[in-house]
């Protein structure tokens, strides 16, 4: 098995990342989404966050998209535009090779390169003790839970908010 190769996305993996995606939404409580979207639907999203200037990486594992993570806008008000919120997903096959870990990390320094001072992570299903594992080994520190805020697969979920600071954090205000 060779190493990871963690790179930024182009539009020729949205194919693998549709995949990855669509199976997370029929078979998983990482997302809250009901409906798998088509490739058009994620080439629109990924393009969206592209043209935000957010950050998208996949990972390259045995020659496969493996998995992939992006950072987008945390809320719309123009108040919060240095903070991002987080997504990961893999391919189930790779779990547990630490492909999770890479991306995260490469999303934080180009997030905190982009000039973000906070991240957030809003991870589906409070069970779901993978994802919380990356986030707090990154140095995410649990901020809250929100039980029973969604029901899919006919059961109730919580999501839990977790939160890191980039770069120089709240510790100045940037310029803008």
């Amino acid at each position: 098995m060779s190493a990871p190769d963690i790179r930024p996305t182009t539009e020729a993996d949205l194919p693998a990342i549709t995949a990855i995606y669509r199976q997370a939404v029929r078979e998983g409580t990482a997302t809250f989404e009901l409906e798998p979207p088509d490739l058009a639907e994620m080439t629109r999203r990924y393009r969206t966050l592209i043209d935000g200037g957010y950050p998208y990486f996949v990972g390259i594992l045995d020659g496969r998209v493996a998995g992939y993570a992006y950072a987008g806008a945390y809320r719309p008000r123009p108040a919060y535009r240095f903070t991002v919120e987080n997504s990961i997903y893999l391919d189930p096959s790779f779990h547990r090779r630490g492909i999770g870990a890479l991306l995260l990390e490469r999303l934080i320094v180009e997030c905190e390169a982009r000039g973000f001072r906070q991240m957030i992570a809003v991870i589906g299903d409070s069970t779901n003790a993978g994802s919380i594992g990356v986030h707090t080994r990154a140095g995410f520190k649990m901020i809250g839970t929100h039980p029973s805020v969604g029901l899919k697969f006919g059961r109730w979920l919580d999501t839990v908010m977790m939160q890191r600071s980039l770069g120089e954090g709240a510790k100045s205000v940037p310029g803008k």
